[in-house]
Order: C-alpha cells, then structure tokens, then sequence
C-alpha cells in the first residue's frame, strides 16, 4: 500500500506537469494510469468553458458530479478534489447561493487547482488543503460528498467514511465514484491490477465497502458499477510484472471494476434539516 508521501509526490508530479507543459494529466503509459480508466468520463457539454488545465488534470474513474441531483443553494465537498474539474462542475450546479468545497494535500494540486479557480471565475468555490482522513469543516456543514476515484488511495477507509458521515448534515448524500474488487484475486495479480487500475491503489472488495459505509452510520447504500477493467487491458502491465496472463485471466474475469457508490446520511428526527448558507459554514 502506497504512503501519504508516495501518493503526494505522485500527484504533485503530474500537477507540475500540467502546469507547465500544458500536458495531460494521464496518457503517459509510465503513470500506469491511461485509457480505460481515466477516458470519456465527461461530456463536451459538461467540460465547455471550464479551464483547459482543470480537464487536462482529470485522474478519476468516474463522474461524480453527475451521480446525484445537486439543488441550488446545497453545499458541495469533494474528497481529493485534484485540479478542481468536479468542484467546478458541482459549483455550476448549486449556484451562487450554494458553495462547493475542494480538499486536498498536495499544494501543487492545490495552486492548479486554484488557477482553474481563478480562470474560471468561480467565486462560490473554496479549495481547502487537508486530508480525507480529517476533513478541516465542522459537524453537519455539507449537503452532499462526492470523492473521484480518491478514497481507494487512503490506507485507513473507515476513517474516511466516518469523517464523511461527520461533516454531512442529516439527510445529506454521499455520491462517489470508486474502485472496487469483486470476489478473491491471486494476490499477485491483484496488486498488479490494482496498481494499473488506480494509478497507486489499495481498493476495497465491495462486500468491504459496504460494510465499511454501514459501520459509518449511512443507510441506503448502493453500487452501480460504472465500467468492468479488463485483464487484456492490462496485459502488457502483468507480463513486465512477470505474471503469466493466459493462465490467471478466467480467476480474474470481471473482478475489477470501477463504480458509483451511493449511500445516505440518516435524516434528523422530524425531518431532515434545511440547506443552510454556504456563508455560515466556517
């Protein structure tokens, strides 16, 4: 499993490198992070007038922004929220009334995501340096979490949950793309496939990720996977990982995959509480 300091090195890397080549973020085979996992993720529709370098510095596996209805007014927070391109797009969203918060610890995602910020003229977006395991808001201070592809990196996931359980009001929705692993894996292969899935990986079963949400406190959890990894995908990965492909293709069939994963915070007694303005959350 990758350290803090690993995976901020890594993304720091390829934040400079956006911001100073221009470059993609992930179509260098050496990140082990290209096509399928990071491509089509977004429509034109979706990413027309956004900063270059805020799509240019997409590393999900998934769209989280467009998992769950955001109404104007809500609260936004994004767990690892990279170059910004979900904050953005949530900050569309919610309007000028609501406010949508971006957490991350590397300070070069953070400077790039600032100038995506600034580029983009959003002044109901905040970006905030911190990790998810402890997420810098108070109790009961956001409407919704979305997180791409971000949460399978952290090595302690219960604490991240249950810091997401804090900081969402009651009622509020946890909407997250993830990587998932489905059933045993040779555990060879599946750092392999994991490492080539999630550039520097350690993703739950979803069994796991399950139990891991409900021990949290949500309720109504729901996956929906979104796009299957394939070994053949992987094949040139596996082969200089000297794993003989042929041979453990059928036990590993299906087994990686990239999901929505959707659960809530149980409303207060009553009802659940009103949005509250992005002003009083400090």
């Amino acid at each position: 499993m990758a350290t803090q300091t690993d995976i901020r090195n890594k993304y720091g890397a390829i934040a400079r490198n956006v911001l100073d080549t221009g470059a993609t973020a992930c179509c260098d085979p050496a990140m082990r992070c290209c096509d399928p996992i990071t491509k089509d993720l977004y429509g034109a529709l979706e990413t027309e007038g956004l900063p270059e370098k805020a799509v240019l510095a997409s590393l999900g596996c998934g769209n989280p922004s467009a998992l769950t209805e955001l109404k104007a007014g809500e609260t936004v927070l994004d767990l690892g929220s990279g170059g910004g391109i979900d904050v953005l797009l949530s900050a569309k969203r919610v309007g000028s009334a609501g406010k949508a918060y971006g957490l991350d610890m590397t300070d070069d995602m953070l400077t790039l995501a600032r100038e995506n910020q600034r580029q983009a003229g959003a002044t109901n977006v905040e970006f905030l340096k911190g990790e998810i395991e402890n997420i810098p808001l108070p109790d009961s201070s956001v409407d919704v979490i979305i997180s791409n592809c971000v949460i399978n990196l952290s090595a302690d996931k219960s604490r991240v949950l249950k810091e997401a359980f804090r900081v969402l009001r009651p009622g509020g929705r946890f909407a997250v793309s993830d990587v998932l692993v489905r059933g045993e894996v040779p555990d060879a292969v599946r750092k392999s496939m994991l490492l080539w899935v999630g550039c520097i990986a350690g993703a739950l079963e979803e069994a796991d990720y399950r139990a891991k949400l409900k021990d949290a406190g949500f309720e109504n959890v729901d996956f929906e996977p979104t796009r299957m990894y394939e070994i053949e995908d992987a094949r040139v990965f596996l082969t200089e990982a000297g794993i003989a492909v042929d041979e453990i293709a059928p036990k590993v069939e299906g087994k990686f995959l990239s999901a929505f994963i959707r659960a809530t915070k149980p409303a207060a007694p009553g009802g659940r509480e009103p949005v509250a303005s992005a002003r009083n959350i400090v």
